[in-house]
């Protein structure tokens, strides 16, 4: 057998990475414009993040607090699951953060703590007040 019947064809594929269209539709991820946001806690009280989000850009996201370590990282997932199924459903994002409020529950293991909605001239504050 010689060098060239031992090369498998497939090494020479093209392995770039092209991106096709119809992927899950996502709120943007950044605004340089006022966002509203809620905080977002433990049952124990404890903060362990802020959802955010701006219409004017369809903007919407989830900044974990620092502080809250791996398992304020954890929980996290469960609200940008909750900002990912309501852009899929078309709703705006300040509508997904109310409700979110609506659908809060103090008894599960995180949940939006009462009368925390609020305006922030950036999304900056937000992730200063996530850096604490």
């Amino acid at each position: 057998m010689n060098e060239e019947q031992r090369l498998n064809p497939r090494l020479n594929e093209d392995l770039r990475f092209t991106p096709k269209p119809g992927g899950p539709a996502l709120y943007g991820a950044t605004t340089e414009k006022p966002v509203q946001y809620l905080t977002v806690a433990e049952r124990d009280g404890n903060v362990i993040g802020y959802v955010w989000a701006n219409d004017e850009d369809d903007a919407a996201g989830w900044e974990v607090r620092k502080a809250g370590g791996d398992d304020a990282f954890n929980k996290g997932a469960r609200w940008a699951r909750k900002l990912h199924d309501a852009k899929a459903r078309g709703l705006a994002p300040t509508t997904a953060l109310a409700e979110m409020v609506r659908d809060s529950d103090p008894a599960s293991s995180s949940h939006v703590v009462p009368d925390s909605l609020q305006q922030a001239p950036s999304l900056k504050t937000v992730t200063a007040l996530a850096e604490q």
